[in-house]
């Protein structure tokens, strides 16, 4: 298995160009949020303490033990980001606006058609195509640059 720092550095090989990283920076989380958000509208029949469980509640499980894998520092982040957009998603079944199916397929369509103009900015091809858990480093390159910034080494 590769480590974070072979992980994050092949993922950065494609992500060179300043308007791809800008895109970037605002596109994944949304991308991540609107997974979560499409997840966690899928609901089981149980129930914890009055929330009904969703499937997000076990994706994110299993990916927190992908991330706490790859790096324990790094994780720290992650889970504190997956948490927050767990917490979005219920304030936003709650608000009842619309649904946040729709809401998060909407945002995931656009950050979507964003990513591959960063992509097409940069001249290279988003990193999945060489390898799927590519998918699941973008958070965590994003997250490496605020521990950086922030002195924290992972």
């Amino acid at each position: 298995m590769k480590t974070i720092g072979q992980w994050l550095t092949e993922y950065g090989e494609s992500h060179q160009d300043h308007t791809n990283k800008t895109i970037h920076w605002i596109c994944v989380p949304i991308i991540f949020f609107t997974i979560t958000g499409m997840l966690y509208s899928i609901k089981l029949p149980y129930w914890i303490e009055g929330h009904q469980v969703n499937i997000a509640l076990i994706a994110m499980l299993v990916l927190q033990l992908y991330y706490i894998k790859l790096s324990p520092k790094l994780w720290v982040g992650l889970l504190a980001f997956s948490v927050c957009c767990l917490f979005l998603c219920h304030q936003i079944e709650r608000m009842n606006i619309a649904p946040l199916w729709m809401i998060c397929l909407i945002l995931f369509v656009t950050a979507w058609v964003g990513q591959f103009y960063g992509h097409h900015v940069e001249g290279k091809k988003p990193s999945f195509f060489k390898d799927l858990q590519f998918l699941l480093i973008g958070p965590a390159w994003l997250m490496s640059f605020i521990y950086q910034r922030l002195g924290i080494k992972f």
